[in-house]
């Protein structure tokens, strides 16, 4: 593979949190969170999200997502999420297997769901027959790159605390939908007041580590029992909590993903030349999806791997990933136009 458009997941580790990785690799430390790295870390969590924030650290974006449902679901409750959701489409049932709860999905044509999608569900609340919704759970940005305003993200809260639900952000590439809206984590809190937030590492130039971010005290206490339980307790944690610092600090986050939606900003407007490509949906975060010619998917694959969302449509998923650079562009647009050359529309 000389170069990835597959996943952000395909990508190597920033620099600066390798180095911090290699900074907590000396003598001895306190395990399971007691350690100094640990506590310096929190204190930086606090600052960037505010001081509500609780934070718990989990390996991967699956135990992320069910974990932080479980926390505020019971067995005879039910997540809500759009049909395209991660939650949904690529857990492998996890959800439904961990939590025991049902999860109901809303149609989406851009990844989004809307409150007045949850009339018919919330009809039959209290009736003991039927699964009642608790937790909606929207992804920012969403799986098709785009982004919720903030109002909409005001208007879920309004309409949750209408009705009693909670609201979990699931948030892999929350950094990219803070870039965009140019705002910082906390007025986006502020503005949507999520229950909890599945807080992405790993697509964001992490070696591997995510996070669940709760803003109710009281489930925080049941969390840490249900993150053991859910075999998700690292051991060492500073090697977890030290990617974070670096990622935190000195907004890392923020140069990541501004140089990331910067960068798929420009591959679409430089996409303008190929009147063969369309682009399928806004491009809002590190996402394009892009609708080629059958014929020119292969050889493009060759030298920049992608995956096709849709076959049909033949709609391929190009994802942007910290390390993309001006000259993978140029070295991609000038594949496109050979292709072009040697395989005409």
């Amino acid at each position: 593979m000389s170069w990835s458009l597959g996943s952000d997941n395909h990508s190597g580790i920033h620099p600066s949190i390798l180095e911090a990785i290699h900074s907590a690799n000396i003598e001895h430390a306190h395990s399971y969170g007691m350690d100094e790295i640990s506590e310096a870390t929190k204190a930086e969590w606090k600052r960037v999200l505010g001081r509500d924030a609780e934070v718990f650290y989990v390996f991967n974006g699956t135990a992320a997502n069910v974990l932080s449902l479980q926390a505020f679901l019971r067995p005879f409750e039910a997540a809500v999420a759009s049909e395209v959701a991660h939650l949904h489409l690529d857990e492998c049932g996890a959800p439904e297997k961990h939590l025991g709860s049902k999860l109901y999905t809303l149609p989406s044509a851009d990844g989004k769901i809307r409150p007045e999608q949850m009339r018919d569900l919330l009809a039959r609340g209290g009736d003991q027959h039927f699964a009642s919704p608790k937790i909606v759970s929207l992804t920012l940005p969403t799986e098709l790159g785009v982004c919720y305003s903030l109002d909409e993200l005001k208007t879920w809260r309004q309409f949750a605390d209408q009705h009693r639900l909670f609201i979990h952000w699931d948030g892999a590439r929350l950094a990219n939908f803070a870039s965009h809206h140019g705002c910082t984590f906390a007025q986006m809190i502020e503005v949507g007041r999520p229950d909890v937030i599945s807080f992405g590492g790993t697509k964001n130039g992490l070696l591997g580590g995510e996070a669940i971010i709760i803003f109710d005290k009281e489930r925080a206490k049941d969390l840490k029992y249900i993150r053991k339980q859910g075999l998700q307790l690292s051991s060492k944690t500073r090697f977890l909590a030290t990617q974070f610092n670096a990622y935190l600090k000195n907004d890392l986050w923020k140069s990541i993903a501004d140089h990331v939606t910067s960068e798929a900003s420009h591959l679409q407007n430089e996409l303008k030349a190929f009147p063969e490509i369309r682009v399928a949906f806004a491009v809002e975060s590190n996402a394009l999806f892009v609708e080629l010619p059958k014929k020119w998917v292969d050889p493009l694959k060759k030298q920049f791997f992608f995956y096709i969302w849709d076959a049909d449509k033949s709609m391929a998923r190009w994802m942007i990933s910290w390390d993309w650079t001006r000259s993978h562009t140029e070295r991609l647009l000038n594949l496109l136009s050979e292709v072009k050359k040697q395989w005409p529309v």
